[in-house]
């Protein structure tokens, strides 16, 4: 593995944060299976926080200044998608169903870990010889939930069970964090625990240089995004936020087979993108791109149709309304186990809500009236 880029000029990332950061990565935390990675963040945490609490389906809240009435949330997501055991043939044969946005197509001959009862057993995504899959038009097999199934190396569906595999088990992909050139990042699951490794770095740099804040802040990592912003759903309507700063991935346009006119124009390495939409709080949303010229912070922008897809929607719409603000940061090949980030763009996405939350205060007018 190349090394991980050394601290920056602006010494926002600390070598300790990026040994975090792939720990992070690396550690399976799927959707409704996320306490382990949750207990990584929340051990990671811990030093920059006054309080902390974690809630029935298992959503981890630190907090900073937790006695202020006025409360702002900064939130990321927890899980990543992954695969459930459906069904075990009498010949050890595992099939399977998603659980959450899983590209199927990228599944065949990969390799995977089924997280059983026992622990994790190891098995990969059998996929037939290139010579026996053509059919009789030429036309090969293509890849669908129904006809993708694991293999474990066992010989009967009795062995798969001595093994602690059961039915419910979660599967998730084995490849972890990497670098390639040109600062770029590696690896599954960025979406979206490196907006998980970017709120708690928030609360690194402000405990360590020492900024009070005129409010509670709650750093909030939910849980259940992938499969209906469930987790942030709960936790809006418990904590009952005044004004909410989300961060999520959004996708990098550069690459082949990517539509500008329909994705917009979005680039790894130039910054976070801000966007509008509804759900998106317009005076917030002015709020923060004026931090980012006061502090020359690059950033893009982007227009979303209807819902933003993301834990925004559920702070926005919670309780009687909460002046919400999406900050994204760029990733390629989002739902494989190769997605790409470049580490400017964590950068600046640290720095603008870094800063976004220096500049705010009680008295924020974000009236539209």
């Amino acid at each position: 593995m190349a090394k991980i880029k050394k601290q920056t000029k602006k010494q926002i990332l600390k070598d300790s944060s990026l040994e975090f950061l792939k720990k992070y990565i690396n550690n399976p935390s799927p959707v409704g299976f996320e306490s382990s990675g949750q207990k990584i963040w929340l051990e990671y945490l811990q030093p920059y926080i006054d309080a902390k609490f974690v809630d029935p389906y298992g959503t981890a809240v630190g907090i900073v200044n937790p006695d202020a009435p006025f409360k702002v949330v900064i939130e990321a997501h927890a899980d990543e998608i992954s695969w459930f055991v459906n069904y075990i043939t009498d010949k050890g044969i595992i099939y399977l169903k998603r659980n959450g946005g899983v590209d199927h197509q990228v599944a065949p001959a990969k390799r995977v870990l089924i997280h059983g009862k026992k622990g994790p057993v190891k098995a990969v995504f059998g996929w037939p010889a290139i010579h026996t899959r053509m059919g009789h038009n030429d036309k090969e097999t293509q890849p669908k939930v129904e006809n993708l199934f694991l293999d474990c190396g066992a010989s009967n569906k009795k062995e798969v069970e001595q093994l602690g595999v059961h039915i419910g088990s979660v599967v998730t992909y084995e490849e972890g964090f990497d670098t390639l050139a040109n600062g770029f990042y590696i690896g599954r699951a960025f979406d979206n625990r490196i907006g998980g490794f970017m709120i708690a770095e928030v609360a690194r740099l402000l405990h360590e240089n020492k900024k009070k804040l005129p409010y509670a802040l709650y750093v909030v990592n939910s849980v259940q995004e992938e499969i209906g912003l469930r987790g942030a759903e709960m936790i809006a309507r418990r904590i009952k936020p005044d004004v909410a700063i989300v961060t999520d991935v959004t996708h990098d346009t550069q690459t082949p087979m990517i539509n500008k006119m329909i994705e917009g124009d979005i680039a790894c390495g130039k910054g976070p993108s801000l966007a509008y939409g509804p759900a998106v709080h317009n005076k917030l949303l002015d709020f923060v791109q004026q931090v980012a010229n006061k502090n020359k912070i690059d950033i893009q922008l982007r227009a979303l149709s209807r819902s933003t897809g993301t834990d925004t929607d559920s702070f926005a719409y919670a309780h009687e309304g909460c002046p919400s603000v999406l900050i994204s940061i760029p990733l390629r090949y989002m739902h494989t186990t190769v997605e790409m980030i470049h580490h400017k763009d964590i950068e600046g996405t640290i720095q603008l809500m870094y800063e976004s939350l220096l500049a705010l205060t009680p008295k924020t007018n974000l009236s539209y009236l």
